[in-house]
């Protein structure tokens, strides 16, 4: 089973997510902030993961997304940022810290099971 974790400091979305992706054949694991998601991710070894850039804490998505692709066993872990910024520059700055995919919120369930089909 694949197995995706979600990382968002924003319950009511990791809710959204969630909900959309529990009728598909996935194993859901959640955490709400950097640090959480890097524990999460060493815990179940992610096929994929969905993080948001802009996160309370020490590690936010850019800086999580870095250790994660630096980390050679979960740097085979594709990575959906998920955020708000839409410029050109964020989206360069996303794919630098190593990121697979670029998600613009808000987005509609479609988009995301696309996006994670896709990625996968």
């Amino acid at each position: 089973m694949t197995c995706v974790l979600i990382v968002e400091d924003q319950a009511e979305i990791r809710e959204l997510i969630r909900m959309t992706l529990e009728f598909e054949d996935y194993a859901l694991h959640e955490a709400e902030n950097g640090e959480r998601g890097l524990a999460e991710a060493q815990r179940v070894r992610p096929d994929l993961i969905l993080l948001d850039v802009m996160m309370p804490g020490a590690l936010d998505g850019l800086q999580l997304c870095r250790l994660l692709k630096q980390d050679p066993v979960l740097s085979r872990a594709k990575v959906v940022m998920l955020t708000a910024r839409a410029q050109m520059a964020d989206r360069e700055a996303a794919s630098q810290a190593g990121a697979d995919a670029y998600l613009v919120k808000p987005f509609s369930p479609l988009e995301l099971l696309h996006v994670v089909r896709r990625s996968l």
